[in-house]
């Protein structure tokens, strides 16, 4: 059996406003886009790149679905975004919370190394520190 870790799917109200958000955040782009579906994936992946790649040697997307009820938890699963070395975790912070991101207490307490916050539907993502790979 092989497997391969396909897509992360994001439930949320605004499918096509969600997914662009989160296309511009990574500068990634779409792949797919319907009424109750879009999809990304990063820039250099091309419908010609997963035709021609090796099944296992190709990376998830995410994937936006239509949901009718509101987010009122914590999610169980978020994503971790990570600045390059020389790039400043204070500076992108501020940028994202300047697209539409927010900060959010989820009892990370003022010690930690990371930021979390919240894309404009309310799902938890944190910043992490600067680093290499």
């Amino acid at each position: 059996m092989s497997l391969r870790w396909y897509s992360v799917v994001v439930d949320c109200h605004d499918v096509a406003a969600q997914a662009h958000w989160w296309a511009d955040v990574l500068d990634w782009h779409t792949i797919f886009e319907a009424d109750d579906e879009v999809a990304i994936v990063p820039r250099h992946v091309t419908e010609e790149s997963l035709r021609t790649t090796p099944w296992e040697q190709v990376g998830p997307g995410l994937v936006f679905v239509p949901v009718p009820e509101d987010k009122n938890v914590k999610n169980r699963l978020h994503i971790d975004l990570a600045p390059q070395l020389d790039d400043d975790q204070g500076a992108m912070v501020k940028s994202l919370i300047a697209v539409g991101a927010s900060r959010v207490d989820v009892g990370q307490g003022d010690e930690v190394s990371w930021v979390v916050l919240a894309d404009p539907e309310g799902n938890e993502f944190c910043v992490l520190s600067s680093r290499a790979q």
